[in-house]
């Protein structure tokens, strides 16, 4: 009993001191899976020795108590934590303790994303905000009503009619991913302390004391639920009531849906989980309730959570891992990039051994050593990075990350541009990895599209110095081809059956693979389509450049600078000499869009974003990949971030994937 007694002990003083970290520093100093396991541990052993039970324990609370800077406001109906289901084994046990407790009885249940931000109550009183406060520690919170009052979802006064006098609303107030990378942006270019994760950044633009800083924070609130009412009653299911919400201007979840069983339960688990990576905000789980209002009055509650509610968690995005080592690659532009060699961890639905670094001012921001514990973050296809250290496990025998003072591919000097966060070896396409990475982009799909032509054979080609530049690969003969390892009298006949198929191509998909900083597909396609040529575009200037969609200063300087190298130069000319082509530029498309200028965002249901923008330039409209002045209509799909933002703050007019189907059939 004595070892139970002292696990009991520690496990409680380090769930509250990540507990003060998390709830009232924002600061996380472990991710949210690692608190989850060692609550769930003391959970258990609480379970087994329930006379080792006290008031005081993490157990017992929802979260932290309210910081003294705040008012406090007591919660009239308590704001509750919920219990965690991690498999559908847990999901499975939820449900037969509901069905056991209501005798059998039928459950539906109402389901919804757990949002990843921060629970909130908002007090209306005829119709009117009143008052809005944080969980606190479940039973008090903190009065941010100031603060919330700056959010533009969160209704000053209900809409319609038939509210109750008094109604408490309660919701998650989050912050969107597109809106959390352009505050960490500003962060970074400021030089300031940038935030974890958009959890972290939502509780620490809420908790502000001057309300000017939240109103510049890119807030939004869901509502979840209700608490305390009176002078009027609400429907009698859980789906009723969010829709009466909805009807009074509250922001609902559109993903939620009311589930007849368990394995409709699973279904949804498993279609958003599948959608997770695509939706505008963070999201970590399920949230399942017992849909009928009158089956949770009957369910009741334990000392912090409902009987009938679970969070049904999706695998850890952030987990902790020891950083091994640093290595740095040289990318096709010559950045230096670090690399973090880590010890494997599970996170974000697959084993990571590496994560990206950035830059050396984000090693600095960081503080990381190699030896230290850091937390990893995955989500996605997005690459794995290193989003902080846990200082209070770094060991003595830790040492600083060095970056190098010459480039670890061919020894030529490293140069750090002013202005800029990321450093550059000056070696070009002498430079062994410059090459190799730039080759790799020119063979890529959706660049040259040369089939057969793998990383593998790409290194070999490197390493043995078959190559001096791009046009190279098209003037190895059979010969050469066959020296290289596992390449069979097959193999070689069909790369380069590929390699003479892909001189027919475009001019933009040549312009995209010649590998011009910052310019993407959609920026390749611009410039071909406005300057037809590619003479006319190598002798462009910069006020011609900029006067193309998508293109700035910025882009357009590095437009410049590649065709005012020589050596680019004589490697395009050697391209054509090898035979690569594309049809003559003919006269824009004449029809209905012809001077209108669109853009395509978020995820298409019936066809691809590429597709959708075909169809709009064989219209004649011009296709942009970001939104401006210029930009007529925007479509957006679902998922749609930043640029439906944009486009709502500069007045262009918005249509969905349905409305411009009709409007395609019309116009064809």
């Amino acid at each position: 009993m004595g070892d139970t007694a002292s696990e009991l002990a520690a496990l409680r003083e380090q769930l509250r001191a990540w507990g003060r970290a998390y709830y009232q520093e924002d600061q996380p100093t472990v991710p949210d899976a690692e608190y989850d396991a060692a609550m769930q541990r003391l959970l258990d052993i609480e379970q087994a020795h329930p006379e080792l039970v006290t008031a005081d324990s993490p157990s017992q609370r929802v979260g932290a108590a309210p910081l003294e800077k705040f008012e406090q406001v007591e919660h009239r109906v308590p704001m509750l934590s919920l219990d965690n289901a991690f498999s559908a084994e847990d999901f499975e046990d939820f449900d037969q303790r509901i069905r056991d407790r209501l005798d059998g009885a039928a459950v539906s249940y109402w389901a919804e994303p757990k949002l990843d931000g921060i629970a909130v109550s908002l007090r209306y009183e005829k119709g009117q905000l009143i008052q809005a406060a944080t969980r606190g520690d479940g039973s008090t919170g903190e009065d941010i009503t100031a603060n919330v009052r700056t959010i533009e979802s969160v209704p000053l006064r209900l809409s319609g009619t038939g509210f109750p006098d008094e109604l408490e609303i309660r919701g998650e107030v989050f912050m969107p991913r597109s809106g959390f990378e352009g505050l960490n942006a500003q962060a970074r270019a400021r030089g300031e302390k940038v935030f974890v994760n958009p959890r972290n950044a939502a509780a620490g633009s809420l908790r502000q004391l001057d309300p000017k800083v939240t109103a510049r924070r890119p807030l939004e609130f869901t509502a979840y639920s209700t608490g305390y009412v009176d002078g009027g009653e609400l429907p009698g299911t859980q789906s009723e009531v969010m829709t009466q919400l909805a009807e009074w201007g509250v922001p609902v979840s559109q993903y939620a849906a009311v589930l007849e069983n368990s394995a409709a339960c699973e279904a949804y688990y498993q279609d958003l989980a599948a959608q997770r990576d695509g939706l505008p905000f963070d999201i970590d789980g399920i949230v399942y309730k017992a849909n009928a209002i009158a089956q949770q009055r009957e369910l009741g509650f334990v000392s912090r959570a409902p009987r009938w509610a679970i969070a049904r968690k999706f695998p850890a995005q952030e987990q902790t891992t020891r950083l091994l080592a640093v290595e740095f690659q040289v990318g096709r532009t010559g950045a230096i990039t670090p690399v973090a060699r880590l010890e494997p961890v599970f996170v974000g639905g697959v084993t990571v051994s590496n994560a990206t670094l950035h830059n050396a001012d984000e090693v600095e921001r960081l503080d990381v050593r190699i030896g230290d514990t850091v937390i990893v973050r995955r989500a996605g296809d997005v690459i794995p990075q290193i989003v902080g250290v846990v200082s209070e496990r770094r060991p003595e025998s830790t040492e600083p990350v060095r970056f190098p003072d010459h480039c670890p591919a061919c020894g030529s000097e490293i140069e750090r541009v002013e202005g800029e966060a990321v450093q550059r070896c000056v070696g070009g396409l002498g430079c062994p990895a410059q090459q190799m990475a730039g080759l790799r982009h020119f063979v890529s799909r959706k660049a040259m599209d040369i089939d057969g032509l793998g990383d593998k054979l790409i290194e070999q080609l490197v390493d043995r110095r078959f190559l001096s530049d791009l046009a190279d690969i098209y003037t190895l003969d059979k010969t050469q081809w066959l020296r290289l390892d596992r390449m069979g009298e097959k193999s070689v006949d069909k790369l380069l059956a590929a390699l003479e198929a892909s001189k027919s191509t475009t001019l933009a998909k040549f312009i995209y693979a010649l590998g011009i900083r910052e310019v993407g597909e959609a920026t390749a396609r611009q410039l071909a389509e406005h300057f037809g040529n590619l003479d006319a575009l190598i002798h462009a200037d910069s006020e011609a450049l900029e006067a193309v969609p998508d293109v700035g200063p910025v882009v357009a300087a590095h437009i410049r600078h590649f065709f005012h190298e020589s050596r680019n130069i004589s490697t395009i000319r050697r391209l054509l000499e090898q035979g690569i082509h594309w049809p003559e530029a003919t006269t824009s498309a004449t029809g209905p869009l012809e001077g209108q200028t669109w853009v395509v965002t978020g995820k298409l249901e019936t066809m691809s974003r590429d597709e959708a923008e075909a169809q709009l330039r064989a219209l004649g409209a011009r296709t942009a990949g970001s939104v401006s002045k210029k930009t007529t209509t925007l479509v957006a799909g679902p998922g749609a971030g930043s640029k439906l933002k944009k486009a709502q703050t500069l007045d262009i007019p918005v249509i969905d994937e349905a409305t411009l189907l009709e409007q395609l059939q019309r116009w064809h």
